[in-house]
């Protein structure tokens, strides 16, 4: 049976930067958790950019508009681990980006992407099948999984069509 949720959906992702991080605002609150106005501005670059975000990227932004914690890069880097560490965004390992999270209400879950090599798109591909079949196969093998992250390189249809 295919996977009918959102995040399958190659047009799936944040339109609306204010809403998004008014929903991890609200997550936060049910989770108990402090969401810092330094957390929130790095959130909605991350949500406003629609793409992968480097680090470097975020502290040049961040600088750029003289917000909370400009002149010191510390507290953007541990923005990040809070709001990675939350399930607010995903960290894209292979090319060292940040995306904003598309379901940011749900507990922390692991994720396969599908990495556009051409116009740098990421689709968080929402599949509880392909995340189960690694976790069994890995057991399997007697491997005890703690994460996993699962990115495919390629091109996104828009691209491959134009190619």
């Amino acid at each position: 049976m295919p996977n009918t949720h959102a995040c399958t959906d190659p047009h799936h992702h944040v339109h609306d930067a204010e809403a998004f991080v008014a929903a991890v605002e609200h997550a936060c609150q049910e989770r108990g958790l402090r969401l810092t106005p330094i957390r929130a501005r790095v959130l909605q670059l991350i949500a406003e950019a629609g793409k992968p975000v480097k680090a470097y990227e975020l502290l040049e932004w961040v600088r750029a508009t003289k917000g909370v914690g400009a002149d010191a890069p510390p507290t953007v880097y541990r923005a990040l681990d809070f709001l990675m560490a939350n399930g607010f965004v995903h960290k894209l390992e292979s090319v060292n980006a940040f995306v904003a999270c598309h379901h940011p209400n749900s507990a922390q879950h692991s994720v396969p992407f599908l990495i556009c090599d051409r116009c740098h798109s990421a689709v968080e591909l929402e599949d509880r099948e392909v995340v189960a079949a690694l976790d069994a196969r890995a057991k399997a093998l007697g491997f005890q999984p703690q994460a996993q992250t699962l990115e495919v390189h390629g091109l996104c249809a828009r691209c491959a069509t134009a190619a």
